[in-house]
């Protein structure tokens, strides 16, 4: 079992929630509306069907994604972000805007000294 760990502000447990690859862009996917696996799958590109999983459910663990089964045939569930999950997407908006703006000036950069852009 995991231990608590000390934190001297909120970022360690925000990151110990959303930290990792693919959890944050994962919920940012669901923000809007909710989707099913295959269309989440789809929307991040790179992520296997087992790491999908394993956030979503780790995710839904921490109360920031909701699961809804339809009992039908076929089976077919969709995940949808929280009440909690909508306030961490809000949080995370201005990280996103930074980045947008860090990866232009770095591509901006990158191309004034000559090297490829990434």
């Amino acid at each position: 079992m995991k231990r608590a760990e000390p934190f001297g502000c909120g970022i360690g447990p925000a990151f110990e929630v959303i930290g990792g690859k693919w959890k944050a862009v994962i919920l940012w996917e669901i923000h809007g509306q909710a989707r099913r696996f295959g269309e989440l799958k789809r929307l991040v590109p790179g992520i296997s069907e087992k790491m999908l999983v394993q956030q979503l459910r780790e995710l839904e663990g921490h109360g920031l994604v909701h699961r809804n089964v339809f009992h039908e045939v076929p089976p077919r569930v969709e995940y949808s972000v929280t009440k909690l999950g909508a306030t961490l997407n809000e949080a995370m908006a201005p990280l996103a805007d930074w980045g947008e703006r860090f990866a232009k000036a770095a591509a901006r950069a990158a191309a004034a000294a000559g090297k490829p852009v990434k």
